[in-house]
């Protein structure tokens, strides 16, 4: 509620220590698998959504007390990696797929430092991607706005990979702090939430893919899905259907 995320279709990707996407849906989203979860909204409609174990926290793990924005700046240069991370930074999966027993993995050896930071920043934004197909494949509908907020959006050119990987514009609010959401619950009592929303939450930029960008990544990224599956992780249903995506 915070990032405005509050009309029909629209999601919210928050990316911190770990990764959370909600979106706003008219029905209830059923997922046989369980990863998925909803809550009613104030409105009567559903907030559908799921949070993995991936995120900035493997930064974090990897790259403790470097400069960030040093590193992001070498790293736009190594588009794609010459690696791919699945990067849990501890055991267990929650979300695209339930996994107690999965741990990060590197398919292949980086060159260098840069060589592995590019490539986890790119292995989040893959399952980000991969919520987003697993999301889809259970009729989630996407033709509303994509926000980011979390520690993460601080970061410029991490959230233009993930437009990139994501092939979608990405939104970034003005203030997405946690007392926002609360100010706009709070003057919803009489009115509808997606107006309080759109009258209270301002977005300060808009990032859009760069089209030499957007096939530039669909090798890498299904390539770890087909590992995913390998490894018996994700349905055969979902390495399908993120197939299907990814060539429309």
């Amino acid at each position: 509620m915070r990032s405005g995320a509050v009309d029909l279709g629209s999601w919210n990707s928050v990316l911190g220590t770990t990764l959370v996407v909600k979106g706003v849906a008219t029905d209830l989203i059923r997922d046989p698998a369980g990863v998925v979860y909803s809550h009613c909204s104030p409105d009567g409609n559903w907030w559908p959504g799921g949070a993995s174990s991936v995120g900035a926290g493997i930064l974090a793990q990897r790259f403790a007390g470097r400069d960030s924005d040093s590193l992001s700046a070498q790293a736009e240069h190594r588009e794609p990696a010459t690696v791919i991370a699945y990067p849990l930074p501890s055991r267990g999966e929650r979300f695209p797929f339930a996994a107690p027993d999965a741990e990060g993995f590197l398919l292949g050896t980086p060159v260098d430092e840069i060589d592995l930071y590019a490539a986890l920043l790119q292995g989040v934004a893959f399952v980000e991607r991969l919520c987003f197909d697993s999301l889809d494949m259970l009729g989630a509908h996407f033709d509303g706005d994509l926000t980011l907020t979390g520690g993460a959006s601080r970061n410029r050119y991490w959230c233009q990979l993930r437009a990139d990987i994501l092939g979608r514009p990405v939104r970034l609010p003005e203030n997405a702090e946690p007392a926002v959401g609360m100010a706009v619950l709070a003057a919803s009592e009489d009115r509808c939430i997606s107006a309080v929303a759109r009258e209270m939450i301002h977005i300060r930029e808009v990032i859009s893919p760069r089209p030499d960008r957007i096939d530039r990544f669909r090798e890498s990224y299904l390539l770890l899905v087909e590992e995913l599956a390998r490894r018996g992780w994700i349905r055969p249903e979902l390495r399908e259907h993120a197939g299907k995506r990814a060539q429309s």
